[in-house]
């Protein structure tokens, strides 16, 4: 397939849509597709290699205040538009709703392509994150505009995909994320790493990665590494990350190392060079970190839900606890910064449960999606008859 990817975000920058696109690109592009990204510019972008797979068309865009790093595409559908006549894909995929997403959907249906979307993002949730909750009602009303004018919208797990559907979403798919355990994996772990955060060798490392933002709930996690501290003086907490609440995370938590943004590559030794994974996040769709931290051997305490649902046995490779008891997320922080035999167990079974999620089965199963869409676009609609959506756990 000619398949034409329209992104707001995209490596080298550093997040979960990223580095699943950046994932998905490299891969498609290894199968023999013809893929194109389209995404805002940046003066960083890399040189073109044959060896990617893909080719990147550059876009206007903005920076997004408070993260230097991340760009807003703007609308781009008179170009877009041009570069599909001159040059016409089988399909284009939009995977943020940004201005740039939502023009790209218009110019897509414009000229009769078949487009698909991607709900990785709650961004209708941040609003009570922002003091605009008020907002939330719109940016959802938003959100279902954009996507149901897309043949399919592919969220993260079935969960999701049962939310949005009772919130008026139309023709979902699952589109997982994998694991890339050659990448994260526990012999990563570095003597001298550790040693550069002042940490002996039976000493041990909460680590933290993710963007340091309101939504991220950092007041929990804070309180529960200052609870585990108090049981465990020993412990040290590394927080991988950047965003416009580092400097007042690093005036109430001067304890912390702070690392800010880390190549995915330093990533990986990071992980593996720590013991102890807490996730206080309530808003993510999926929370890639979660799994990075298992396939990297640690020990992982979360809320019950996304990733951890649908990965996380509580007890046997880590603990979950229901995301309306806070306290008790902090028990379970605590709980492993003094049972080590317990963190033993967690992190040997943890590594264990996330190695058959692999890549190669999760863009498999979508790319058969992107197939399917472009023969039902192609079928004559005499013949077509009404198509059923896909079932979520397809």
């Amino acid at each position: 397939m000619k398949i034409a990817l329209v992104t707001e975000t995209f490596p080298p920058e550093i997040n979960g849509v990223a580095m699943t696109f950046g994932v998905i690109a490299r891969e498609l592009g290894r199968r023999g597709h013809q893929l194109t990204v389209y995404r805002p510019r940046r003066n960083d972008l890399p040189a073109p290699d044959a060896q990617t797979g893909y080719r990147v068309v550059p876009l206007p865009g903005l920076p997004i205040p408070g993260y230097a790093l991340l760009r807003l595409g703007l609308p781009a559908g008179g170009t877009l538009r041009r570069n599909w006549r001159a040059d016409r894909p089988d399909l284009v995929h939009v995977a943020t709703e940004g201005p740039l997403g939502a023009s790209a959907v218009t110019a897509a249906r414009a000229l009769g392509l078949p487009v698909t979307s991607s709900f990785h993002t709650n961004f209708h949730a941040y609003t009570r994150h922002y003091g605009v909750g008020p907002l939330q009602s719109v940016a959802l009303a938003w959100l279902r505009h954009v996507h149901n004018r897309t043949r399919r919208t592919f969220a993260p797990t079935t969960e999701l995909c049962t939310e949005l559907a009772a919130l008026g979403f139309r023709d979902l798919a699952v589109l997982s994320r994998g694991v890339d355990t050659t990448q994260f994996r526990p012999d990563r772990r570095s003597a001298e790493l550790r040693a550069s955060w002042g940490v002996a060798p039976d000493e041990p490392v909460v680590i933290h990665a993710g963007r340091m933002a309101a939504e991220k709930n950092y007041p929990l996690l804070l309180r529960a590494f200052a609870a585990m501290r108090a049981v465990e003086p020993r412990l040290r907490f590394v927080l991988i990350g950047d965003g416009p609440l580092r400097p007042s995370l690093q005036r109430q938590f001067p304890a912390g190392i702070f690392t800010g943004f880390i190549p995915r590559d330093d990533l990986a030794r990071h992980y593996a060079s720590a013991d102890i994974y807490i996730h206080a996040s309530l808003t993510e769709t999926f929370g890639n970190v979660l799994t990075e931290a298992m396939a990297s051997g640690l020990a992982v305490a979360g809320f019950d839900y996304a990733a951890a649902r649908q990965f996380v046995r509580s007890g046997e490779n880590g603990l979950s606890v229901p995301t309306d008891q806070p306290e008790a997320f902090i028990a379970a922080g605590v709980r492993l910064a003094t049972d080590a035999a317990l963190c033993r167990s967690l992190r040997t079974q943890a590594r264990l449960t996330v190695e058959p999620q692999s890549w190669e089965t999760v863009i498999s199963d979508f790319e058969a999606n992107l197939a399917a869409v472009v023969a039902e676009h192609a079928t004559p609609p005499a013949a077509l008859g009404r198509v059923p959506a896909p079932t979520f756990n397809a």
